[in-house]
């Protein structure tokens, strides 16, 4: 419930907030892999890869769209089984998918021939969009602490 709570509330945040304020070099935060890295790593690689499907669908659906529904699906999908299987520890987890997402969203897109997908695609706009994701990951890691910790206690 928190969890898919947590991912609606960031998907409302990307779309009406973070993607209206231009940030230097054109990149924003992506909220919504966050949420579903951050659900993923406190309830297991099942939950995490449904939540992340479940908000890929999402992703597909809100406006404006100009993209294959089912492509972020995927994506999330796989995103929040990796977060959910937690190797490394939870730091290391975020950095993985934080890199592993745009990077596999930009080669299904290039599989099904995006037209959004091009070499400055991958040169210019998923670095910075990595690295501003990046800088909002502590929140996510301290949110997901702190529902883990609630989880053990009860």
């Amino acid at each position: 419930m928190i969890g898919g709570l947590s991912v609606l509330l960031a998907l409302l945040a990307q779309v009406m907030v973070v993607n209206r304020v231009p940030l230097p070099a054109g990149g924003a935060p992506d909220l919504v892999l966050l949420a579903v890295i951050g659900a993923a790593l406190a309830r297991g690689p099942a939950e995490g890869a449904v939540l992340g499907f479940l908000a890929g669908v999402l992703v597909d659906i809100m406006p404006p769209t100009a993209h294959l529904v089912g492509q972020y699906a995927f994506v999330l999908a796989l995103v929040g089984y990796v977060a959910g299987r937690g190797a490394g520890g939870p730091a290391t987890t975020v950095v993985l998918c934080v890199l592993m997402g745009p990077l596999l969203a930009a080669a299904v897109g290039g599989l099904i021939a995006d037209p959004r997908v091009s070499m400055s695609t991958l040169t210019e706009e998923v670095p910075v969009s990595i690295v501003y994701t990046l800088l909002v990951s502590p929140i996510v890691m301290w949110l997901t602490m702190r529902d883990r910790h609630a989880r053990l206690s009860t």
